[in-house]
Formats: structure tokens, sequence, C-alpha cells
């Protein structure tokens, strides 16, 4: 009857609210350490399609950095500088970046994603963002071949296939096209040579058939890339760079 009598009084009380308090306070520190780290360092995605098979696949979780820093450091020029991607880096395009969003639904995203370990999102959030391979940068002209990219570089003039230009070796999936398929459309395989804008970088998937990306919407500005891929760490069996 004491000990019973002891868990319910006031003192035991006051000290269980101070308890709570403290986890509740380490908890929200962590929360907000949490998102600067996400939001300004590096993101956790997880791949939702196979649009970039055979390097990755649906379910892969990836660790981009983020470009954020480049907006908030005023002696650094984004456009100017050396771009923090290279031609066949694997990187993180959010096409509707500048775009306002509602601020308490996004804050409700990260809390959700926060609280489920990035398992559950609001609906809608992650489709503006899409993840693609660079074929080409800022003044470069490129072409299409059977599905394989051939890029001339505005630095040196060279002209190479998009492998020839990357530090990792790739292989593109190429599909079958039906016969009777114009080499105008999209997906043929072909493509006339583009010359990119001084802000303009073109970026494409590894499957090559009919998934959205340059082929479609034309260059993208390099403002839209947030990040670069830096790690893949599930599954296990699949970790490390790819």
């Amino acid at each position: 009857m004491f000990d019973k009598w002891l868990k319910y009084s006031y003192a035991a009380k006051k000290t269980q609210r101070h308890r709570f308090r403290r986890v509740l306070f380490w908890v929200l520190v962590f929360y907000i350490f949490y998102n600067v780290l996400t939001s300004f360092v590096f993101s956790v995605r997880i791949l939702e399609n196979n649009t970039m098979r055979p390097a990755l696949y649906a379910g892969d979780r990836l660790i981009f950095s983020s470009f954020a820093l480049y907006s908030l450091l005023p002696d650094i020029d984004f456009f100017n500088s050396p771009l923090p991607f290279r031609r066949g880096n694997i990187v993180l395009v959010d096409r509707d970046r500048g775009v306002k969003k509602n601020f308490f639904s996004r804050l409700a995203d990260q809390a959700l994603r926060f609280f489920t370990a990035q398992r559950i999102r609001l609906p809608g959030d992650d489709d503006r963002f899409y993840v693609k391979r660079v074929i080409a940068l800022p003044g470069d002209e490129v072409s299409m071949i059977n599905f394989v990219f051939r890029v001339k570089s505005a630095e040196n003039g060279l002209r190479l296939t998009e492998n020839e230009f990357s530090d990792r070796d790739y292989k593109p999936e190429i599909p079958p096209v039906p016969a009777l398929w114009d080499e105008s459309l999209p997906f043929s395989g072909s493509m006339d040579p583009i010359i990119l804008g001084e802000d303009e970088c073109f970026v494409v998937s590894d499957d090559r058939s009919n998934t959205n990306d340059s082929r479609t919407w034309g260059p993208v500005k390099t403002k839209l890339v947030t990040g670069k891929l830096l790690f893949r760490f599930w599954p296990i069996y699949r970790i490390g760079i790819p």
C-alpha cells in the first residue's frame, strides 16, 4: 500500500514529468539536427522504380550529397565555378525546385519520414524528385545513336561516347525497338545533336526504354540538380557505390 502511494506521490510524478521532458528535449534536438543534416549535407532516398537498371533497382536505399549550401554561400558562384557533379554521375533532380511549397505540409512530411525511418511519406512529395545520370554538361554537344550517347566536350572539343567520359563504368539497358517506330521519336534510340546552354545539363535513365528524362523534358537547369549519389546502404548484398 505504501509503495503504491509512493508511486503516485507528487514527488514521483514530478520526477516522471522531468524525465519525460528530458527525453522529449533530446528527441527534439536530434530531430532538428537530423533535418539540418538532410537539408544541407546529405539526403536519404528510396528508389521507387527501375528506371536506373541495371545500376540501381526499386527499393534501393541511397545517400545523396546535398548542394543546398552552394545557394547559401555568397562567395561561391554555383554556375561559374566548377560544378559539383561530372559526366557519368548519378544525381538527384528536383524539377520543382523554386516552386513555393506549403510550409506545414513540408514540415509534416519531414516529421513523418523521421519517425518512420523514411518508410512513410505524404502522398505526392517524392513525385518531383528523379534519380538520373548526367550525360552532358553546359556547352556540350550531345547526340544519340542506338541508345548510346555521344558527347562533344565544351572544354576541349573531344567527341567521345558517354562511357568514355565517365569515371565509373556502367551499362545502359537497351530495349528492343518496334519495327514501325520512326527515328524522330524520343525513345527510338536516335537523337540529333543539340548544344546545351551555359546553365544546362542533360540527364537520362540507364534504362533507355520509354522513361522520362532529358529526351522528353529537354535539357535541365543545373540548379535543379540538388544532389549526387554517394552510397547505397540497402539491400546489404548490393551495398556500396553503384
